[in-house]
């Protein structure tokens, strides 16, 4: 009988090297939750349609399987001490961390590399996580540079320079 490796698995998924976001949200109470994800993907342009998992074991996880509204803030090249502080279980993940209040009081992460702000239309069940998806409501596009994480660290993307075949 085979055995499924979960850290082989984990390993082979690090090739494909993705964006690094904090997705926040806020309770019914005004409480703001925070967590990294990089399990985030466009669904569809009409209409505008995004995708995140999250694990149900997340500390944060009731927050945002029952909150209407969540941002996906996409980060930027200098903010790899924002990444790893929302990466971490418990404590006040927005300490320090300047942020805008966006639609429905939402937290915006400050000079990300950009934004979006979701209204959350369906939650699916997935494996061990829950698939949100949220409809764009407002968006915004700085001039940084994203960060990026593959084969298991922080990498910055940078244009390929195709050469012209012979």
């Amino acid at each position: 009988m085979n055995t499924f490796d979960s850290k082989e698995f984990r390993r082979v998924l690090g090739a494909f090297t993705t964006g690094v976001t904090i997705m926040t949200t806020v309770d019914e109470d005004g409480n703001q939750y925070g967590v990294t994800a990089n399990s985030f993907s466009s669904v569809s342009l009409d209409p505008p349609l995004i995708l995140w998992s999250q694990a149900r074991t997340s500390s944060s996880y009731a927050a945002f399987k029952n909150c209407e509204r969540f941002v996906v803030n996409i980060l930027a090249d200098h903010q790899i001490h924002i990444s790893n502080q929302f990466a971490r279980s418990g404590g006040n993940k927005f300490q320090g961390v300047m942020v805008n209040e966006g639609l429905g009081g939402v937290p915006i992460i400050d000079d990300c590399s950009a934004y979006l702000e979701c209204v959350k239309v369906a939650v699916h069940p997935g494996g061990d996580h829950d698939i949100y998806i949220g409809q764009v409501e407002r968006m915004y596009r700085s001039e940084n540079r994203p960060l990026a994480f593959g084969e298991g660290r922080y990498v910055v993307p940078v244009a390929h320079e195709m050469l012209a075949a012979a």
